[in-house]
């Protein structure tokens, strides 16, 4: 039976994905830049934290998980492109430190606008990064095997959420990058943190390699789609069924004599590192949107998105650099208006700069997309 969806529709549905997130990346990058009077807890306190806010950082949520599942699924898809395992190795391994790198030094610079640094934030590209590095070794392992170290990972990290080690010792510095968000000193002047602890992100990247065969050109459109519905709903199931038990891996939830405080605590999970349940709400929504997005076939509004999509790390730098040209931008014009920071009154700002800054940024990220796809002749632009 032939493949009745092209590889060119499979390729745009996954690029719509990955723009999806990314703009919802950029929302919460706006509310970290003009709301950091406002920084939310992780999970976050319901008691403080307004609706408006809370559904513009768990839109946000979907960012992390979607992406590097992401990632896993279009480095098997590269390795039918190219010469199989050896070449996907080869290419995560190298494309694993560049991200690093670049984590520690344009991204970087890019929060703090601080040379030196005093402090170096190991963020998503960081985890990204680390994952790939990981990955590169663990496409050598047979499918069954390597989905099975996925699912290990993914459900089991949280049996491990009991486990410390002493401040400074080497274990603990090693425990910080692995599970357990923390400050490594590297010297008297430079200190890491561990935002992102890379454990349970070797999981997602891992499940989605085991998910390209789905994406395989012989596999039936049907049968592909099956499985991403049946997956989807199950991680959704799976995550109602321990929630509603306040079962494992999760701060519990309360019940609020206001309904939506009620919801908003119910759907409160830990991303730092992402739980069990972040995880399972996480990709059971985005496979979910990846099926109807495949199913949504050229829509302008999937080829929009997929634009985005085409091109994430040079959005993803992009935005960074205006965003923070923008804040200092406010900070000479406006000056500190919320105490040692220049920040907007309400969440209605944040969304309207959301919605405006897409716009702005659509035509460089088209043309950068356009040029990767033309040109690829020039090798490091696969890298972006």
């Amino acid at each position: 039976m032939t493949d009745a969806v092209p590889l060119r529709q499979r390729l745009l549905s996954i690029d719509a994905l990955r723009g999806l997130v990314i703009l919802f990346m950029l929302l919460d990058h706006v509310r970290e830049t003009f709301l950091l009077h406002r920084q939310v807890s992780d999970p976050m306190n319901i008691d403080s934290t307004e609706p408006a806010l809370f559904i513009s950082r768990t839109l946000a949520h979907l960012c992390a998980p979607v992406f590097v599942l992401l990632t896993g699924l279009s480095a098997w898809l590269y390795g039918q492109k190219y010469q199989g395992r050896r070449d996907v190795s080869a290419f995560l391994f190298k494309r694993g430190l560049f991200l690093v790198v670049l984590e520690f030094t344009l991204v970087n610079f890019a929060w703090t606008f601080q040379l030196p640094p005093s402090v170096i934030y190991m963020q998503v590209i960081w985890a990204i990064g680390v994952s790939m590095l990981a990955l590169a070794a663990l496409v050598w392992l047979p499918r069954a095997f390597l989905v099975g170290v996925a699912l290990v990972i993914i459900g089991g990290h949280n049996l491990l959420d009991g486990l410390h080690f002493a401040p400074g010792s080497a274990l603990q510095n090693l425990w910080a990058i692995l599970h357990e968000r923390g400050w490594i000193d590297v010297s008297d002047t430079l200190r890491l943190r561990t935002t992102y602890p890379v454990l349970p992100w070797i999981g997602v990247i891992a499940l989605g390699y085991g998910l390209g065969p789905w994406f395989a050109n012989g596999m039936p459109p049907a049968v592909r789609q099956r499985y991403l519905w049946l997956s989807g709903a199950g991680a959704l199931i799976g995550f109602w069924v321990l929630r509603a038990f306040n079962g494992y891996g999760e701060k519990p939830w309360q019940a609020y004599d206001n309904g939506v405080q009620t919801l908003m605590s119910f759907f409160n999970v830990t991303k730092y590192p992402p739980s069990l349940l972040f995880l399972a709400l996480t990709l059971g929504v985005g496979l979910l949107l990846l099926l109807a997005f495949e199913r949504a076939g050229h829509k302008r509004w999937i080829g929009v998105l997929a634009t985005f999509g085409a091109a994430p790390m040079f959005f993803y730098l992009l935005h960074l650099y205006v965003l923070k040209i923008l804040y200092v931008v406010c900070v000479a014009l406006f000056g500190l208006n919320q105490g040692k920071y220049f920040g907007f009154e309400g969440i209605g700002a944040i969304w309207l700069v959301a919605l405006v800054l897409p716009i702005a940024l659509y035509w460089p990220v088209q043309w950068f997309a356009e040029l990767k796809a033309r040109r690829r002749d020039i090798a490091w632009l696969k890298y972006l």
